[in-house]
């Protein structure tokens, strides 16, 4: 009986142990938008819930970035600096610079 449950665990050691081990989820790419000669760029980006966006004024004068719900703004932009908004919720989200109201743009927000 000692020699079979000798020969029992000596088998068990021989069978190499599979362990699954689920990596993170990669982060998602950074989500940009460039403002540039009077223009949000790109003019409607999807982005998922959790994930945040980085505007950037490339433009030589200032801008703002306000969404016309209320739910984010930016202090004004002068060239070369930036606004970032981290969004927690799925939608769509207009916004529009409140300089120059005639530039908009629209982040689609998906669930995860």
């Amino acid at each position: 009986m000692n020699r079979i449950l000798f020969a029992a665990g000596i088998a068990a050691l021989a069978v190499p142990a599979t362990i699954a081990i689920s990596a993170p989820a990669p982060a998602p790419a950074p989500a940009k938008v460039h403002i540039s000669n009077f223009t949000f760029g790109p003019k409607a980006l999807t982005v998922k819930v959790g994930q945040t966006v980085t505007w950037t004024n490339d433009d030589d004068i200032p801008h703002t970035v306000v969404a016309t719900d209320k739910s984010f703004r930016s202090k004004v932009l002068d060239t070369g600096q930036s606004f970032s908004f981290t969004f927690t919720k799925a939608g769509a989200f207009a916004y529009f610079c409140s300089l120059h109201p005639m530039m908009t743009g629209k982040i689609v927000v998906a669930a995860r």
